[in-house]
């Protein structure tokens, strides 16, 4: 199934959240493709019926990708707690009071644990990221998982703009792009055929 418009994708959205019990959707995609814009809209338009809890919670600690030494290869998969993340969404769907989940703030490049509370009566859950459909153990834990595909030369200018905004030189931007993002890239696009949705906007 292809999804084109946001009226389609809201609709599926709140299908989903009316379905009784919690609901888990997943939004996945290359870096820089556009899968955090479509998963606030989404959060957005559900109001208090939505929590967006990312996957990006579970980036390794600075001090710990130094010691494996993976710093410069950091948001490759291994530089993520999978383990982690897919103990959280075990939890979500559980019955527990809140779950607390870690989010990753981009202006100190670390997660901060606790940062996203989830009470019991959320009916949906929105987390997105790079891996969803590349770790084994994550997709059986969804409801259900969108890829998100977008223009190629806006996905990349984005990235270097994200890079920029954060601290990082125009030069060096564009180097940690087209070498660490860009790999990374070429892995998440080989499972794009194994979501649900495919969301072109």
């Amino acid at each position: 199934m292809v999804i084109s418009t946001e009226q389609e994708l809201f609709a599926r959205a709140r299908e989903l959240a009316s379905q009784g019990g919690r609901r888990i959707l997943g939004i996945a995609g290359k870096p820089g493709g556009g899968k955090s814009t479509v998963a606030r809209a989404v959060v957005a338009e559900l109001a208090d019926r939505a929590r967006l809890v990312p996957m990006d919670g579970f980036h390794l600690a600075q001090p710990e990708l130094v010691r494996l030494g993976r710093r410069d290869r950091m948001g490759a998969p291994d530089t993520f707690d999978a383990s982690g993340y897919a103990s959280l969404l075990t939890r979500l769907r559980s019955d527990e009071p809140t779950v607390y989940a870690p989010e990753f703030r981009r202006e100190i490049e670390e997660p901060i644990a606790g940062a996203i509370a989830v009470p019991r009566e959320i009916p949906l859950v929105v987390t997105e990221g790079n891996y969803l459909l590349l770790w084994p153990d994550i997709k059986p834990l969804l409801d259900e998982c969108w890829y998100v595909d977008t223009d190629e030369e806006l996905r990349v200018q984005r990235l270097i703009q994200r890079h920029i905004q954060f601290g990082k030189t125009p030069e060096y931007a564009r180097a940690w792009v087209m070498r660490s993002d860009e790999h990374n890239a070429a892995l998440v696009a080989e499972t794009a055929e194994r979501a649900d949705v495919l969301v072109r906007l």
